[in-house]
């Protein structure tokens, strides 16, 4: 029955995502805590490991928590769940794409899911930062923006060497175009003497 579940939950989410990986983010963590899978924390472990392992990340992320949930089987079903939409769509649509793309009602469409997008990739923002450099952690977005307007100060609520990581390696990527492998593993290193 596990399967079933694992496979409705990475399918709906493959759907519904609009803008990649990132924007699929938020989506898959309101799941994860809705099954009770896992916590935010092992849900963003998670994807850190998914972003550096070759492949897409909402790919990668679904298999990790497949196998987490459920082994071998359970990474196979959410895997091929969060893939299946998209091969399926393709295959539908592939036939009539030149005749739709200069469409109008085509356009509008793509326009209206552009600014859904976008809100999807900042949740993702939002979620990571409240999982990797705030002290205090939300349940869902609303609250963090409850507080953001209320009570100010525990936003402020910061892990230091955190954000000095961030900071570092920002300033790093932007000066001297440092490779997102190298940055990755600059932060390895840091995170080892400093945690």
């Amino acid at each position: 029955m596990i399967y079933l579940i694992l496979t409705y939950v990475f399918f709906k989410i493959g759907l519904f995502s609009f803008g990649g990986g990132y924007a699929m983010i938020p989506l898959m963590q309101a799941e994860m805590e809705y099954f009770g899978w896992m916590s935010s924390t092992e849900f963003a472990d998670i994807v850190s490991v998914s972003q550096m392992t070759p492949g897409p990340i909402a790919t990668n992320t679904a298999t990790y928590v497949g196998a987490k949930v459920a082994g071998l089987l359970g990474a196979t079903s959410a895997t091929l769940g969060v893939s299946l939409p998209s091969f399926v769509i393709t295959l539908i649509i592939a036939p009539f794409f030149d005749k739709f793309k200069e469409s109008k009602i085509v356009k509008w469409i793509l326009k209206g899911i552009r600014p859904v997008t976008i809100g999807m990739i900042f949740s993702a923002v939002i979620f990571f930062a409240q999982t990797s450099i705030l002290k205090v952690q939300y349940e869902k977005l609303f609250d963090f923006l409850t507080i953001l307007f209320e009570d100010f100060s525990k936003i402020l609520q910061i892990d230091i060497p955190s954000i000095m990581i961030f900071i570092l390696i920002f300033i790093l990527s932007l000066k001297f175009k440092l490779n997102p492998i190298l940055a990755v593993f600059i932060s390895a290193l840091i995170g080892i003497f400093v945690f």
